[in-house]
């Protein structure tokens, strides 16, 4: 029996973390590289032991990278701020909206507002159940796992701990593919030309790391044998964001632009279905570089199709996939 004087307990409240990869606080040099140093230290992200890596990382990555990527963040940046953060912002505000009994946050994986500070304010909010959703369609121990290795040191650090469920990657999924199928047809009638081939970019990722047995290059390609089953059309797959000196799966996106002109492929539409936001590898790598790259090398149109950010069918799959989760959780609160 609760004793007379004990504080009231208000119900344990069901929580949803939307997790993406990260943002510097601002194109500034100084801000990239404190991002830049967060997101290269990751042991899941640069696989290398870090008595050899550090001196790489500190002595010449962290003096000469940071520079030009506040360069590239500054022709991105928005009134808003990083793109991909006000983009994040919006997902969750129209997901809370489709769910108004869940308590719906956000965080990044690197920079601000990052995992454990959003977890720790959902708890003091009352969460006592919690599905953190990385918004990686394919899985990738690069991105993927190391989202939930955060949320679960978070909760290492913690004595009362809530229960956690993590959302699987839905590559394949047909709430994913509808929701692309819809989105890139409705870009490709927008557009002011007819494209001679739509290329697919995915982020890459070392050849080793395949090679080790991540899944990501096969969900890359099934994801895009489906999309393209579901557009009725063919597609051309690419990876992008090349670092470093080791080989990275093939082909390279900015390669594929610079041939399609010689191949007699002057009109192209390209998608990032990577990636579930807009961020500078979408609008600086491909909507810039890559588009001067197709251009200098004799294209005539270039197209970027927008990720599947905030819109109604992305919103409308995120709120399926996240109840199909919270199967049990919803029904008993």
């Amino acid at each position: 029996m609760t004793p007379a004087d004990h504080p009231p307990i208000p119900p344990g409240k069901i929580g949803v973390l939307l997790i993406n990869l990260g943002t510097p606080d601002a194109p500034e040099e100084s801000a990239v590289r404190r991002y830049l140093a967060e997101f290269l230290s990751d042991r899941r992200v640069v696989e290398i032991h870090p008595i050899a890596w550090k001196p790489i990382l500190h002595g010449i990555i962290l003096r000469t990278r940071p520079k030009k990527s506040a360069e590239a963040y500054n022709q991105v940046w928005t009134n808003e701020g990083s793109p991909l953060r006000a983009i994040a912002h919006r997902q969750a505000e129209a997901l809370r909206r489709k769910l108004p009994g869940v308590s719906v946050h956000y965080a990044m994986r690197y920079g601000h507002p990052g995992i454990a500070a959003a977890l720790e304010k959902m708890v003091a909010g009352g969460c006592t159940r919690i599905l953190a959703a990385p918004l990686y369609p394919q899985y990738c121990a690069a991105t993927t796992a190391t989202a939930n290795d955060a949320v679960f040191a978070a909760l290492a650090r913690m004595r009362w701990q809530p229960a956690i469920r993590t959302l699987p990657p839905y590559y394949d999924d047909p709430l994913y593919i509808d929701a692309l199928k819809t989105h890139v047809e409705r870009q490709l009638t927008t557009l002011d030309f007819t494209p001679e081939r739509l290329l697919l970019s995915f982020h890459g990722m070392p050849v080793r790391t395949f090679e080790l047995g991540d899944p990501y290059h096969c969900h890359c390609r099934k994801t895009a044998r489906l999309l393209a089953d579901a557009l009725g059309r063919e597609v051309d797959v690419a990876f992008q964001s090349r670092f470093g000196r080791a080989k990275w799966l093939e082909p390279a996106t900015d390669a594929t632009l610079a041939a399609y002109p010689g191949n007699d492929v002057r009109r192209v539409a390209i998608a990032a279905p990577g990636f579930s936001a807009d961020c500078i590898e979408t609008l600086e790598e491909l909507g810039i570089r890559g588009r001067k790259t197709f251009m200098d090398a004799g294209g005539e149109r270039f197209g970027l199709l927008d990720c599947l950010n905030d819109a109604p069918e992305s919103i409308a799959m995120l709120e399926r996939l996240v109840t199909r989760e919270l199967a049990g959780w919803l029904e008993e609160s």
